[in-house]
């Protein structure tokens, strides 16, 4: 009686666990869910004040992972000079992140008070986050993953990528650290 009973118990519990799983598989194939847009990202600004993107729709947007002890660390120059020459047609966002070298070591207000200091930074920066990895910030996954934008794989590799995104919100083209943000690969797109 009792080995019956534990049979029938077994049973039910596979069964149980099968349709739990078959439920979930089907709503995953059946739900149409859009994909995301690069408007739907709420975060924070490096003074703690919470923005989505859409703040920016129907703008050229050229976001930006930043570090203060990096060897391309001099391109806030050049940045803060792009954005005050075409400041009317993109909008640059800095995101200090310390994944490379350990190259931003700083606080949010530590970092806000050195591009200040050192290069007069008035474009938008945003508060310290991971740009790769396992604790990459979601709108830098979304970036580096064409299922999810439609466009690119591209991933930073280094502090100081640079990725164009026009003013619907798609992503225009990915570029290294190495590219100078007042270089014509730049400039001649927006």
């Amino acid at each position: 009686m009792k080995k019956s009973i534990l049979k029938i118990s077994g049973i039910f519990l596979i069964t149980a666990i099968v349709a739990v799983f078959w439920a979930g598989t089907t709503t995953k194939t059946t739900i149409n869910q859009p994909l995301r847009t690069i408007y739907d990202f709420k975060l924070k600004t490096i003074d703690g004040e919470e923005i989505t993107l859409a703040k920016f729709k129907g703008k050229k947007m050229l976001l930006i992972n930043t570090a203060s002890e990096c060897g391309f660390t001099p391109q806030y120059k050049n940045l803060q000079a792009l954005h005050e020459q075409y400041g009317s047609k993109v909008v640059l966002i800095g995101f200090p992140a310390n994944n490379f070298g350990k190259q931003e070591p700083g606080s949010n207000t530590e970092i806000k008070s050195f591009c200040t200091k050192n290069y007069g930074v008035t474009f938008q920066m945003m508060d310290k986050i991971s740009v790769t990895g396992d604790d990459a910030d979601p709108l830098y996954r979304w970036l580096s993953n064409k299922s999810a934008n439609g466009v690119s794989d591209k991933a930073p590799n280094w502090n100081f990528c640079k990725y164009l995104i026009d003013e619907k919100g798609n992503i225009v083209k990915f570029f290294p650290s190495k590219v100078d943000p007042l270089s014509t690969e730049i400039t001649s797109l927006l």
